[in-house]
């Protein structure tokens, strides 16, 4: 079981705690954690780009010349695919881009994240992560005094740490119920509470 230390808020080491081996200690699987973060960007697309096809371009009612003896090549529609201004074959029409993995697949690539956050150093557990106020500039040097800055993912549920922190540049708040692949691999840093952590363990034991 891999071991870390516990911080306080003003980056003194208070404590050591044992991580449990189904949350943080696994492998780190590459091609889980790579399928992970594509769905996760698959489903933040918007699927509103479309195009018309030669139905719905506006014109084209009338034939433009009779079929035989102009010499030009016979044509339907002005608004034809192969016309300029015509209509678009297979273009793309609005649809959603989601998908989702198997449970256990996505569970497992949370596990080879947060592995791999402990395995590079880059775990921060923090005893009590709580604010008096809500207070940017504070917020600011605790993440200095956890030597966090400037990009981290901060995982508590105290509110008024959420409100301090959402407006540094580079940091991401959240509780422990949103953790996913695609956050922990954008950021550098993960400052999570202590009481986040047990919370995580108890999610993937």
């Amino acid at each position: 079981m891999p071991k870390v230390a516990v911080y306080n808020m003003q980056g003194q080491v208070v404590g050591e705690l044992e991580l449990s081996d189904q949350g943080f200690g696994g492998p780190v699987n590459e091609a889980v954690l790579h399928s992970a973060v594509v769905m996760q960007l698959a489903s933040r697309r918007q699927g509103t780009a479309s195009t018309k096809t030669r139905a719905e371009v506006r014109g084209g009612g009338r034939k433009p010349w009779r079929q035989k003896g102009t010499g030009r090549a016979r044509v339907g529609s002005i608004r034809s695919p192969l016309w300029r201004t015509g209509g678009v074959t297979f273009g793309p029409k609005p649809r959603k881009y989601g998908y989702n993995l198997p449970k256990k697949v996505r569970r497992l690539a949370l596990r080879s994240a947060l592995s791999a956050k402990v395995a590079e150093g880059n775990l921060v557990v923090v005893d009590d992560l709580s604010l008096p106020e809500i207070k940017t500039k504070e917020m600011v040097k605790v993440l200095d005094a956890l030597n966090a800055a400037p990009k981290a993912l901060v995982v508590t549920a105290d509110e008024k740490v959420h409100k301090s922190a959402r407006n540094i540049p580079g940091v991401l708040p959240m509780e422990a119920r949103g953790l996913n692949v695609y956050d922990l691999l954008n950021h550098d840093k993960l400052v999570i509470s202590k009481e986040a952590v047990l919370q995580v363990e108890e999610v993937l034991a």
